[in-house]
């Protein structure tokens, strides 16, 4: 009986919480559908059925071109910082070396300072080195910042990771880098996926780095076009709508596709910490 009632509680909390995210989101969708330049912001059902809305604003303010950009920016920074984070975690976690500690703290301390504090000297730097107002001026600093969550996340995976294996490797002769090809790689697949959805939700979303690192270009990305945009059609809200599921519908996409290695992920880094 007791069980029962539990099951229905957890069971409500979940529709509750499902509906409560779900609902908001549907009402864009259909705030996004209604009438051309409607600027009551109502929603109607009825008049959900202008799909040449997206079509408008997407040809409006060059989303294709914005959206280009992000797509460019994000992809080589998640594929980059990924690539770093798995052999960074495997020599922190794995490897004895002079300072490993020392280099694991200062890594920690990176992630404690705020983009804000930083932003400024670092725009100064990379123009001082020719490489302000470009994909680098983003690429760059994003990869460093995610790679050093990156690095973290999987030293915690490694440490985790059945020392059986490494060491069976190790007698059979394996080096460090054969026995993270051959024996954890194949099993770190989740983290690693659930590590690149992070990194790609993280750096499609971003804003401020890429508003300050090409403000000198004519390079915009996704998120920086919907806040001009919202400044040309602050009544429009139907248009707003519009251009706000244009630009998190890579998001969703990815985590559409990645929702099962996500959780798996997510969840094996829960048990296994």
């Amino acid at each position: 009986m007791i069980r029962g009632r539990d099951q229905a509680l957890g069971y409500s909390v979940i529709i509750a919480a499902t509906l409560l995210a779900v609902i908001p989101f549907i009402g864009v969708i259909v705030l996004a559908l209604g009438k051309p330049g409607d600027s009551s912001g109502s929603v109607s059902l009825a008049a959900a059925t202008h799909w040449s809305n997206f079509a408008d604003v997407w040809g409006t303010v060059g989303f294709s071109t914005s959206m280009g950009t992000s797509a460019i920016i994000t992809g080589v920074t998640v594929l980059v910082s990924v690539l770093l984070s798995v052999p960074a975690g495997y020599a922190l976690a794995l490897t004895n070396f002079r300072g490993r500690s020392i280099l694991f703290l200062l890594m920690v301390f990176g992630l404690l300072i705020p983009l804000e504090a930083m932003i400024v000297p670092l725009y100064f730097d990379l123009r001082a080195v020719n490489l302000a107002d470009n994909y680098w001026s983003v690429i760059l600093p994003e990869t460093g910042f995610s790679v050093a969550f990156g690095a973290f996340w999987m030293r915690a995976y490694f440490l985790s990771s059945p020392r059986a294996l490494v060491e069976a490797a190790r007698l059979d002769g394996a080096s460090s880098l054969q026995t993270l090809l051959r024996i954890l790689l194949p099993l770190a697949r989740p983290q690693m996926l659930t590590l690149g959805v992070l990194f790609f939700v993280w750096n499609w979303n971003d804003f401020l780095l890429p508003l300050v690192m090409l403000a000198g270009s004519d390079l915009q990305t996704a998120p920086i076009s919907l806040v001009f945009f919202q400044g040309q059609h602050t009544t429009n809200y139907t248009y707003l709508a519009a251009g706000a599921l244009i630009v998190i519908a890579p998001v969703v996409l990815v985590y559409v596709v990645l929702q099962r290695s996500f959780s798996r992920g997510v969840l094996a880094g829960a048990v296994k910490g």
